[in-house]
């Protein structure tokens, strides 16, 4: 303790001659210090004094801005924001959760500059177009957005106590970031808004769920607006709002399904979007978002009217990525959704029609209609192919559903006999072993299944019998 003191009472010698950077290494070294401490008291009182000199310089320029607010024009007294924040950062990230007593002390106002600020320059590229974000002052101004954001997302990562996170400090920031960032020019508004969200509702899960339609409304037709146009435009904003549609499928869940169907809609569309994307990490991320999707829905009352819109157009558009070879990197994760799907037809989870049953032969069931609707679709998209190899490969992705190493090598494969077939025949063998592979795959599931009460249908107990 008395070094921790000795350090501290001589704080304003130890930085006067370091540079910016030296300055926040020196306070996260200092937190780390801190945040051994086990009384709770020695801590808020270590925290405050360590805190002390920037806390001196930020209430100076917080007094100069309350009496007149275009002091936060100043350059000077922007970049002083900036470096001031960069130090809470570094200190909180090393203090953790104590880290509260420093936060709420300047939480608020923090928020009251994020806004001017971000007022500034909304109103700069009014003027002077998109240019002139370019310009050290808005430059200057732009980083003390994203090092306000940075410190808070850095607290919440660490925190303990979900409720005071929603309670006090939840709403206030909402209220300025939220409507911020839809009012922005897309030029101006900061991903990191997106990935703040992302941090908030990855830690406090369910506890945020309430706040997930507004959220939801600032945020997602206006980001979608800037990415959909092509691939590479906004690569961060892209990234960043699938993993923040990511977290909300897997901690949020219910707040999704009460979008409305025209919005969840717009959902759908980018998640497909994501999966045919080029950039890997988002590819992954909407090939995780639908499996988590479709696992989420189990027993939810709208699964059935779910599979029913949408099944097989996922099902399509995978199989068009699938048969992609620009996509191969992904094989593993686009197996694990098709698997999963060609599982729950298996198990008869889809209790509606997911066809038209005008068109359909009476009796038709949804796992007939799908492989019928697959041998189809894949027959016109690959010619060239004989007729057994696409129905070894439908009937195999049946049989291997519940093994995803076997499933997967089975679809390898696939994409195999499309590359080398240019026309050419391949050997019957070859088939017919695969086909004898795939029936005893097929009897040795069924003859577990029958093991195990109640996961096989009547009919099916019945036709095994009489076989």
């Amino acid at each position: 303790m008395p070094f921790i003191e000795e350090i501290l009472n001589g704080i304003n010698a130890i930085i006067c001659d370091l540079q910016p950077h030296q300055v926040h290494t020196f306070y996260e070294a200092v937190g780390y210090m801190i945040q051994a401490q086990a009384d709770v008291q020695v801590q808020e009182r270590l925290i405050e004094k360590c805190m002390s000199l920037p806390n001196q310089v930020w209430d100076r320029i917080i007094n100069n801005a309350t009496r007149n607010v275009e002091a936060l024009k100043d350059p000077e007294a922007v970049k002083q924001l900036g470096n001031i924040l960069k130090t809470n950062v570094r200190a909180c990230q090393a203090i953790g959760h104590p880290f509260v007593t420093q936060l709420g002390r300047i939480y608020l106002d923090m928020l009251n500059v994020y806004q001017v600020l971000s007022e500034n320059i909304s109103s700069a590229v009014h003027q002077n177009g998109e240019q002139v974000l370019k310009q050290p002052l808005v430059a200057a101004m732009r980083t003390v957005k994203k090092e306000t954001l940075k410190l808070i997302s850095a607290w919440v990562q660490k925190s303990t106590d979900p409720k005071l996170v929603c309670d006090s400090f939840v709403p206030p920031l909402l209220d300025a970031m939220l409507g911020d960032y839809n009012r922005n020019h897309p030029n101006a508004r900061d991903s990191e808004v997106l990935s703040t969200m992302t941090v908030f509702i990855n830690k406090l899960e369910s506890h945020i769920t309430g706040e997930v339609p507004k959220i939801f409304d600032a945020v997602f037709e206006c980001t979608l607006d800037m990415i959909k146009a092509n691939f590479e435009d906004f690569p961060e904003f892209r990234t960043n709002f699938y993993l923040l549609l990511e977290a909300i499928n897997q901690h949020c869940f219910a707040a999704l399904l009460q979008i409305p169907p025209e919005k969840f809609k717009l959902v759908m569309d980018s998640i497909v979007w994501a999966f045919k994307h080029t950039m890997r990490n988002v590819a992954d991320t909407g090939l995780t978002i639908v499996l988590t999707l479709l696992q989420n829905l189990g027993s939810e009352t709208v699964a059935q009217s779910f599979y029913q819109t949408y099944f097989l157009n996922i099902l399509q558009h995978l199989f068009s990525v699938v048969t992609d070879s620009t996509n191969s990197a992904q094989l593993t994760n686009q197996s694990k959704v098709l698997a999963h799907m060609f599982y729950l037809l298996e198990q008869d989870k889809l209790t509606v029609q997911i066809y038209n049953p005008t068109e359909q032969p009476a009796g038709m069931t949804n796992m007939q209609f799908t492989k019928n609707y697959t041998v189809d679709l894949l027959k016109k998209a690959f010619p060239n192919l004989q007729d057994l190899q696409v129905t070894v490969f439908v009937d195999g992705m049946f049989a291997l559903n519940q093994d995803i190493q076997a499933f997967r090598e089975h679809v390898r494969d696939f994409l195999v006999q499309i590359k080398e077939c240019a026309g050419e025949d391949l050997t019957d063998l070859h088939l017919s072993e695969k086909e004898e592979q795939l029936k005893a795959a097929s009897a040795q599931k069924l003859k577990f299944n029958m093991t195990v009460p109640g996961i096989l249908n009547p009919h099916e107990v019945d036709n095994e019998m009489n076989d």
